[in-house]
């Protein structure tokens, strides 16, 4: 703890000092009197990835549709040094609230301490921070992780009666995502003694990764009455290999986050499970939260709560119908 907070005073030090430099030599961006409106940077973890890429969207057209709101997005590539870097960045440019997604939740700390030493505002967006750094951010929105893992693993165990071999395959590792989403399939498992994780391992978010664990794994002869999977992604890259090794059989597969391509798996009838997480919603209200922010607004809860919904073949074509809109 004590070595986290000495870490923080130095970034924060370090960014005190490069804002100094800048306004000395008059490079710092956007004074109030320059600003022709709101002005929000959004630092994002990473541009290559298909659910995130709805959420930016949810950002971007609500940027679209206001003339008087800048959204500044940028690309950290997945490294949370960068990040930081450009979080300094819109401070010192002044922008009047940072909309964050972090690509390391124990990360993102420091950056809200820097944030809050210029007197900007912060929103987190879709990755929950730590309960200090609650306390000290405008807003979180974002869904509830342990929820999603809890009613994905329910409909599993419902599905195979409350017993069966179960392989989970984790998230990036060190994403809050990763660790409440397991914990909610984890405490599913603890009410059916019946049900046996006999594999757990990350393939880091991606379909291609999936794939690789789930070759693995057939390799490896386990067997299997399910795989649940942290995201859709790797849940369609574990369809994909156990259909190329023709072993699909009745395996249960479930998946998260409902994209409009793990939707059409489950209309097909290959994906059984997923949950829903509206990315068009998260980026929607974070960009209308720190708007909020900018205005002064007082919130009740800092908390906004976007509900996961189980999707299964028997209503999906509801959810299909969300991203033909």
């Amino acid at each position: 703890m004590k070595l986290k907070k000495i870490m923080s005073m130095l970034m924060i030090a370090i960014l005190t000092l490069g804002l100094l430099a800048a306004c000395a030599s008059g490079e710092t961006a956007g004074s109030d009197s320059e600003k022709d409106g709101i002005v929000i940077g959004a630092a994002m973890p990473v541009f290559d990835d298909k659910w995130l890429s709805y959420l930016y969207d949810g950002i971007k057209e609500y940027d679209e549709a206001h003339d008087d709101v800048e959204v500044s997005m940028v690309d950290a590539k997945n490294d949370a040094g960068k990040q930081f870097s450009q979080v300094e960045t819109f401070i010192v440019q002044q922008v009047d609230a940072i909309l964050i997604n972090p690509v390391e939740t124990d990360a993102v700390g420091p950056m809200v301490d820097a944030a809050n030493e210029a007197g900007i505002p912060v929103v987190v967006v879709n990755r929950m921070p730590d309960e200090e750094t609650m306390e000290k951010i405008y807003a979180y929105v974002g869904s509830e992780s342990v929820e999603a893992g809890t009613i994905q693993m329910e409909k599993v165990a419902e599905l195979l009666g409350g017993k069966g071999n179960i392989g989970i395959m984790n998230g990036t590792l060190g994403q809050e995502s990763v660790v409440n989403r397991t914990k909610g399939n984890k405490d599913v498992l603890e009410k059916n003694p019946d049900m046996k994780l006999v594999r757990e391992q990350t393939g880091d978010y991606q379909r291609s990764l999936g794939m690789t664990v789930m070759e693995n794994w057939i390799q490896a002869g386990d067997e299997f009455n399910a795989i649940v999977a942290n995201n859709d992604e790797m849940a369609i890259g574990a369809i994909m290999a156990l259909e190329a090794a023709g072993k699909r059989g009745d395996i249960i597969i479930a998946g998260i986050d409902g994209t409009i391509d793990a939707l059409e798996y489950v209309k097909d009838g290959k994906l059984n499970v997923t949950a829903f997480q509206d990315a068009y919603g998260q980026g929607k209200g974070a960009i209308e939260t720190a708007i909020k922010a900018v205005k002064g607004e007082k919130l009740e809860n800092n908390f906004i709560n976007i509900p996961f919904e189980l999707v299964t073949q028997e209503n999906v074509d509801e959810y299909i119908a969300k991203w033909e809109k």
